[in-house]
C-alpha cells in the first residue's frame, strides 16, 4: 500500500493506493463504492486480466484516504485525474462499482466498466419515505438530534462533512450524462440486486449508444463471486493488444 498526496480546492487529500503487476503497461482503475475501500475491489479482481496493472485506489473519505471537506461527485472525479496524473496512470479502463461507476464515467476512459453502477434515480420505498417525513418533522420540532435514528445505513456513523457528501451523491441522476456519453461500456448489473436493479442497468445500456449490458446471478456484490466473468467479459470488449 501507498499514498500519494494531492491539492484540491486548497485542501490536501492523502489517497490510498495499491498497484498490482507494476511493470506492465496497461492500466485498469478500480473505483469501490459508497462506503467500501479497495480490499474489496482486490479482493474480487486481483487474480485475474494478468495483462494489466492493477490499480485499487481508497477515495476520499474511505478505506486509508482522508475527506475533510463537503465533495460532490463531480469533485471525486477531479481528484482521482489529480491522482491519476501524479502517479502517471493512463486510463486504458476504468471498472467502477456502484457509487464508483459514477466517478469513472466522468473519467471518461477508454473503456468503461460498470458493475453495479448507480446514476440512475431509484424511487424510494414507502418504509423510507415514511422515515424521510418523521425525520423532517423532528427536525422542524428541534429534535434533529435523533438523526441517527433515521439516515440511511450508508450514511451512518459518518462525519459531519462526509454526511453532507453523501447527501450530495445520492440521489444524482446520470441520465444525460449517460445519454451523452461516446465512450465504449461494458455493464455489469446483478439479477438480485435491490441497491442498483438489473432493470436500472437495462435504461443505461438504452442510453449509452456504444454499451453491452450482461446480467449475472448475484446482489449488488456479486463481483465477489463473478469476478472471473466479469473479467471474462472485459477481455471480450477490448483487444488488449490495442491498448
Amino acid at each position: 500500500m501507498a499514498v500519494k498526496t494531492v491539492q484540491y480546492k486548497n485542501t490536501a487529500f492523502s489517497v490510498s493506493y495499491e498497484i498490482l503487476n507494476p511493470h506492465l503497461s496497461s492500466d485498469i482503475i478500480f473505483l469501490h463504492g459508497w462506503g467500501s475501500n479497495k480490499a474489496l475491489m482486490k479482493q474480487a479482481f486481483s487474480k485475474t486480466l494478468p495483462s494489466f496493472r492493477h490499480i485499487y485506489i481508497d477515495m476520499p473519505g474511505f478505506g486509508g484516504s482522508n475527506c475533510d471537506i463537503e465533495l460532490k461527485t463531480i469533485d471525486y472525479a477531479a481528484i482521482m485525474e489529480l491522482f491519476l496524473e501524479e502517479i502517471n496512470a493512463h486510463k486504458h479502463i476504468i471498472l467502477g462499482h456502484s457509487f464508483g461507476g459514477k466517478v469513472a464515467t466522468l473519467l471518461n476512459p477508454e473503456l468503461l466498466v460498470l458493475v453495479a453502477s448507480s446514476g440512475i434515480v431509484i424511487p424510494k420505498s414507502l418504509k423510507v419515505r415514511t422515515k424521510i417525513a418523521i425525520f423532517k418533522l423532528f427536525k422542524f420540532t428541534g429534535l434533529s438530534r435523533l438523526r441517527s435514528l433515521f439516515v440511511a445505513p450508508d450514511a451512518q456513523g459518518l462525519s459531519e462533512c462526509m454526511y453532507q457528501t453523501f447527501k450530495n451523491v445520492i440521489n444524482e441522476d446520470f441520465s444525460d450524462i449517460f445519454r451523452d456519453y461516446e465512450g465504449k461500456v461494458l455493464l455489469c448489473f446483478g439479477d438480485k440486486d435491490t441497491a442498483t436493479p438489473l432493470w436500472s442497468g437495462q435504461i443505461m445500456a438504452r442510453l449509452i449508444h456504444d454499451s453491452r449490458l450482461v446480467a449475472f446471478s448475484g446482489d449488488h456484490y456479486f463481483l465477489l463471486k463473478e469476478g472471473g466473468s466479469i473479467a471474462r467479459e472485459i477481455e471480450q470488449s477490448m483487444d488488449t493488444k490495442e491498448v
